[in-house]
């Protein structure tokens, strides 16, 4: 490598905006057309331990028990806290030391993810400062999908539901994504459909992607 910093690049949306898919065209497509700059696809929850208790957490496989032994969910402010840990973490372990090598490093989810949702459970400014020391993308990509085609995505990609995934509630997220757009801007964002044809949005993502990298 030439010694050059790299740069990270983050993905944002509801649960089956598509996030995933594009993560994955956009590594495919750097490695073809741009083999002089490695690409490293990482996400949260990390792979990280705070992240893993994460992931059991989110399933409802990690729930909490009172002193008087009566099964409670497990706190979501505490969740927010978890997962404001497991992103230093990433940062402190993955994403950082890759940058600095001279990597792109494309993330599936990062700080807005916890605006969105966590501050259906706590203030976003109180999210915004547990987050306070998390490094800002070079790049934020957000796909704006409505709730039900969401849903939708997600019933038919895999079985069951993870804890934030029903209407009423991605209803309520998809507001708070936009709330945390303007609560917390980035530096440069790109906003796309998430509902067009997944070529149309893919090469939206290449555009800024290439605009950035230059």
């Amino acid at each position: 490598m030439s010694g050059r910093r790299g740069f990270f690049v983050v993905f944002e949306g509801l649960d089956g905006a598509g996030t995933s898919t594009q993560v994955r065209l956009l590594a495919e497509r750097m490695r073809r057309e741009r083999p002089d700059l490695p690409v490293a696809v990482t996400a949260e929850p990390s792979t990280g331990p705070a992240g893993s208790l994460i992931r059991q957490v989110l399933k409802g496989r990690t729930t909490a028990v009172t002193a008087l032994g009566q099964p409670q969910p497990f706190d979501r402010r505490a969740l927010a806290l978890l997962f404001a840990a497991d992103r230093l973490d990433h940062v402190a372990c993955e994403i950082e030391p890759l940058v600095q090598a001279g990597w792109l490093v494309v993330s599936d989810r990062y700080v807005w993810s916890s605006l969105a949702y966590q501050s259906l459970d706590a203030p976003m400014e109180w999210i915004c400062q547990v987050n306070r020391f998390a490094p800002a993308p070079d790049l934020l990509v957000v796909l704006d999908v409505p709730a039900q085609v969401g849903l939708s995505r997600v019933d038919a990609s895999r079985p069951g539901r993870e804890i934030f995934e029903h209407e009423e509630t991605l209803g309520r997220v998809a507001d708070a994504y936009r709330q945390s757009l303007a609560t917390l801007p980035a530096t440069r964002t790109c906003v796309l459909a998430g509902d067009r044809p997944v070529e149309d949005v893919a090469e939206g993502v290449w555009a800024a992607v290439r605009e950035l990298i230059g």
